[in-house]
């Protein structure tokens, strides 16, 4: 039975030592520091992951892209050649894990969902999970590993479009949650993006609040009263997750599964895209 959503330490390290082929990836990732992860990975990391940068690997960085935003997505056949790059093939299971909350791995999850590969789960705690449970690692880079044998194949997950989002502002079949912090919502603050703000009707879950002290995620008991209190009666069935760039907004898409709800849409561009274009409205408080 492969891992889809969630894998624990010890699990992983059963998987590991089992038959089942397995490819962890490294994902640590700082947005003030693009460089920390990766000396972070170098430093120590789970034995055989692949790092994958947020900027290089798991945006479109120049290339073809599927999403406008500062983090874009890239096309699915770029993606796709990428994974085979560095040996990821079909059967695999992949195991996604980083040292932020789970925040950056969230979008190389919800990228192989995409690419219609299920059997891909997020180390739940990360780093610091593995370590405590006593997991051995690794400093340095990894060989090459000779290229997989990967196909893309349907989508198990839903993208959206900033169109198809403004085409259905203030309508009942769409409820739009965006995962930024508090303020940024409200338009108190803006550090990042050139407009402060959020999408009209879009109600506010930070992504951090999905997370136990431990950094694990919450219960699944515990998240489904959250996000219920959230939606006031809305049918989860309708939501499409946004942040700032599309990434954190996958920790919310995420946990909303958790709670026991189907799989949500993502609106990859977020705000950083829609609040490019002063045609779109922009609400704030």
């Amino acid at each position: 039975m492969p891992f889809t959503t969630l894998i624990s330490a010890t699990e992983l390290q059963a998987l590991m030592h089992g038959r089942q082929p397995a490819m962890v990836f490294d994902c640590s990732f700082d947005l003030a520091d693009t460089g920390l992860g990766l000396r972070q990975y170098h430093a120590a990391h789970i034995p055989g992951a692949v790092y994958a940068h947020l900027d290089h690997d798991l945006s479109a960085a120049g290339g073809p892209a599927a999403s406008g935003g500062r983090h874009p997505l890239p096309a699915r056949e770029r993606f796709a050649a990428w994974l085979a790059s560095v040996g990821f093939a079909d059967g695999m299971q992949a195991v996604v894990y980083d040292r932020n909350g789970s925040m950056p791995c969230l979008r190389l999850w919800w990228l192989l969902q995409w690419l219609g590969h299920g059997a891909a789960a997020v180390l739940d705690g990360g780093f610091a999970a593995w370590q405590a449970a006593g997991g051995a690692s690794a400093g340095g880079t990894q060989a090459p590993r000779p290229p997989g044998g990967f196909t893309a194949r349907a989508p198990l997950r839903a993208l959206v479009g900033a169109d198809a989002v403004l085409a259905r502002l203030g309508d009942a079949r769409q409820t739009v949650i965006d995962a930024r912090a508090t303020p940024r919502y409200l338009g108190e603050t803006e550090p990042i993006d050139p407009v402060a703000g959020h999408i009209p009707g879009a109600l506010n879950r930070p992504w951090t609040d999905n997370l136990a002290p431990d950094g694990r995620f919450k219960p699944a008991a515990q998240l489904r009263a959250e996000f219920d209190a959230v939606l006031q009666g809305r049918d989860p069935a309708t939501v499409v997750h946004q942040c700032g760039s599309g990434v954190s907004a996958i920790h919310n898409l995420l946990a909303m599964e958790l709670a026991g709800h189907a799989p949500g849409a993502l609106y990859a561009g977020s705000w950083s895209e829609w609040c490019s274009d002063p045609a779109r409205p922009v609400a704030r408080g």
